[in-house]
């Protein structure tokens, strides 16, 4: 990997190896911090009991905090397919972003080269499919906005990063807000179980506050211009072009 890296690791992963065949995801955090020197300190503080593998910096240098073989602690309470507790299968790279709590910012040329790079190598290394490259929020949607809507997952797409729909930006806008009956709503979420997302809230929140979490978060991956909670017949569209990706 021709990329400048430094090494900065955290005491926070588990003590037992895990075997490379296990990797399977790709998990992309923002640091949702005010400071990079903070999030940095958060996630190599015992106490925290957070981290990740992969750091890129805003000037697009990338840290390394835990070996790939180590399960490091990003991803928590997390739900995809028919996995759970994500962080024995996946690799997480944190971005460094204050987030939506801290004027949320576009994210830098440097980093998303940087990014680039890094994930054509962590893909090839460990045949990650491109439908098991994953942001925070899909597999968290009740407790996660990031990486967020400003993170380009279609321009990542077309570099074989990710997934994205094959719709024309002009049909999408045409049918954006158009009222769907509550069968194709129902049909909608049936989309986003096919895709991956599950249906495991925060014991806390109600059923119907967790279901406008989850379509926001298929927003901010695939319907970026728009996160309202609402399913409308353009996030039917997508939803279905997807679900032909997906599987």
């Amino acid at each position: 990997m021709n990329l400048k890296k430094t090494f900065n690791y955290s005491p926070n992963f588990d003590l037992k190896k895990r075997i490379q065949k296990k990797i399977k995801y790709l998990v992309f955090h923002y640091t949702g911090m005010k400071s990079e020197n903070e999030a940095i300190k958060r996630l190599t503080n015992p106490n925290s009991k957070v981290s990740c593998h992969y750091f890129v910096r805003k000037n697009g240098n990338i840290s390394v905090l835990v070996p790939d073989l180590y399960v490091a602690w990003h991803a928590g309470k997390s739900y995809w397919k028919n996995y759970k507790n994500l962080n024995g299968s996946s690799i997480g790279i944190e971005i460094s972003n204050p987030g939506h709590e801290f004027n949320y910012k576009n994210f830098s040329r440097k980093q998303i080269n940087s990014i680039t790079k890094l994930t054509k190598y962590l893909i090839e290394k460990y045949k990650i499919k491109p439908e098991n490259i994953l942001g925070h929020s899909d597999i968290a949607p009740s407790r996660k906005k990031d990486p967020g809507e400003k993170f380009p997952w279609q321009f990542f797409a077309k570099k074989k990063i990710g997934i994205w729909h094959s719709l024309s930006k002009k049909y999408l806008e045409n049918n954006r807000l158009k009222s769907i009956e509550n069968n194709l709503k129902k049909k909608f979420l049936n989309n986003l179980s096919k895709i991956g997302y599950r249906f495991i809230k925060n014991s806390n929140l109600k059923k119907k506050y967790f279901l406008i979490k989850l379509v926001k978060a298929f927003q901010r991956r695939y319907r970026q211009q728009l996160i309202n909670g609402k399913i409308d017949k353009e996030c039917l569209l997508i939803s279905e072009n997807l679900v032909k990706k997906f599987n």
